[in-house]
């Protein structure tokens, strides 16, 4: 059985809704966000469904979607809610599924269970978004060293932006892989530029 895909990035904004979009379209995979921390102007399931062109992916409700936008522990404590991670199941689907976490990979849903804690949960693989920036490569490299802490297998790493040799040639030597994708900077995120990437990576094996 292939295992979920969740998406993770090394911070906050670093492009993880479009990567989850783009694997969405070129696997017509289903997608999930668990936890929405933000959602007065519109929820990342509502910018992958606006996205994708495929009439297969099914978009699953999260199960939880918090107001503020700031840590999901924060935001549900200024709500009065609890997350509990326990009520936090997979949904049924016989097609792949595409996960999207929230921010990075230690970002508390609990005081003390994290998004890492999570992935580890649901027995997932990992795509990780990267972004060039100074103090990416620490960020990047503390990442994929918290995965392996905890045997998450990493199944990629998408870089997103303006490329930097320097930064990417660390970070490919580190992980032992090259990057699946690079996101170029795009004027604006559309249907027509999220199937551009996907056909990019219609012969990669996921």
């Amino acid at each position: 059985m292939t295992k979920p895909l969740f998406i993770s990035g090394i911070g906050t904004d670093v492009g993880k809704t479009v990567i989850a979009a783009i694997l969405v379209e070129v696997l017509q995979a289903d997608y999930w966000k668990p936890v929405q921390a933000g959602n007065f102007s519109g929820t990342d399931s509502e910018t992958v469904r606006s996205l994708i062109s495929n009439t297969k992916s099914v978009i699953h409700p999260e199960a939880y979607s918090l107001k503020q936008y700031s840590s999901p522990h924060a935001a549900a404590e200024d709500e009065g809610i609890l997350i509990n991670p326990t009520n936090i199941k997979i949904p049924t689907t016989n097609n792949r599924l595409i996960i999207e976490g929230a921010g990075g990979l230690m970002v508390p849903l609990t005081h003390n269970f994290f998004i890492i804690d999570l992935i580890k949960q649901m027995d997932c693989e990992v795509i990780l978004v990267g972004q060039n920036y100074l103090g990416s490569i620490n960020h990047t490299l503390l990442s994929i060293d918290a995965l392996r802490k905890h045997n998450i297998p990493l199944k990629g790493f998408v870089m997103n932006g303006a490329p930097h040799k320097m930064s990417e040639d660390i970070i490919i030597e580190y992980a032992g892989m090259q990057p699946l994708m690079h996101i170029s900077k795009e004027r604006e995120i559309n249907q027509e530029v999220i199937t551009k990437y996907a056909d990019a990576l219609k012969n990669i094996q996921l």
